[in-house]
């Protein structure tokens, strides 16, 4: 990880063991230093993320803060229909895969 944080190029994504979890180097901004963050995303059938950027968690507060929103009971009924009221997507580009961090 520390070697990630060192040599990986600002917003480099880095695969891990379990599909749709990488992390992700954040830039420097506004004087604090560059840092690693997961990030969530669900992946297509190579692994690859379906969106250009996923949820992205910086410490553990963070998660759990995400944890609390996701068990929200309103949230499903919610997301189901904004679903139905969108336009149907197509299929995405799919890219050659990437190194795997295993975890």
């Amino acid at each position: 990880m520390k070697s990630f944080l060192k040599t990986g190029s600002d917003w480099a994504r880095l695969k891990t063991s379990v599909p749709g979890v990488f992390v992700l180097k954040l830039p420097p901004f506004r004087g604090s230093p560059a840092r690693l963050a997961v990030e969530l995303n669900p992946v297509d059938d190579s692994g690859n993320p379906t969106r250009r950027r996923g949820l992205i968690l910086r410490n553990f507060d963070e998660l759990s803060q995400y944890k609390q929103l996701f068990q929200t009971d309103k949230l499903e009924p919610l997301v189901k229909s904004v679903e139905t009221a969108n336009p149907i997507e197509k299929k995405k580009f799919v890219k050659p895969g990437e190194d795997v961090l295993e975890i």
